[in-house]
């Protein structure tokens, strides 16, 4: 028979130790989104645009959105003059999806407010114990090539990077 969802003792088991977690981190991003006026989608956008731009294909297949989605999410964004979509240099026929100013500026407030949430959530956990969370999440991560979208942290409290968030929504 399956796993259960907890074992005797109360620990959970590794999927539903994933799973919750994963519930946890969307909580705190929509939590932050609610004091900056976003929603955890735009947020996330704002994030991952944060490094660069991205061409609207590319940008769907790092935020796992079906082109229509995608294109809902950046079209509302930009009405709220948070993103602009720039011809590419490369295809004249695409576009890019980057920050305008205001834009930028909220969505490294968001980041850095998001980023401290986030960080306080393991604060059970002693040094090493985050440490080792960080490294075993951290292979979780890169073993499912999973995108590097969030940027790592500048090095604070936790000295831990921070990994993409994913809404199911």
């Amino acid at each position: 028979m399956g796993e259960k969802s907890e074992k005797t003792d109360g620990r959970l088991g590794v999927v539903a130790a994933l799973v919750q977690s994963s519930f946890l981190v969307n909580a705190v991003y929509a939590e932050s989104g609610r004091e900056y006026g976003l929603t955890p989608q735009q947020g996330q956008l704002l994030c991952v645009l944060m490094a660069r731009s991205y061409g609207m294909g590319e940008l769907g297949s790092v935020l796992r959105l079906a082109k229509s989605s995608l294109t809902g999410l950046v079209d509302r964004t930009a009405r709220n003059g948070l993103v602009q979509r720039e011809p590419d240099p490369e295809d004249s026929r695409a576009v890019r999806v980057a920050l305008t100013s205001q834009g930028a500026a909220l969505a490294r407030d968001f980041y850095d407010e998001t980023c401290r949430r986030i960080d306080r959530l393991p604060d059970g956990l002693t040094a090493e114990e985050r440490e080792v969370l960080a490294g075993l999440l951290g292979r979780v991560v890169r073993d499912n090539e999973v995108p590097e979208v969030f940027l790592p942290t500048d090095g604070g409290a936790g000295q831990q990077e921070t990994i993409e968030v994913r809404s199911t929504n």
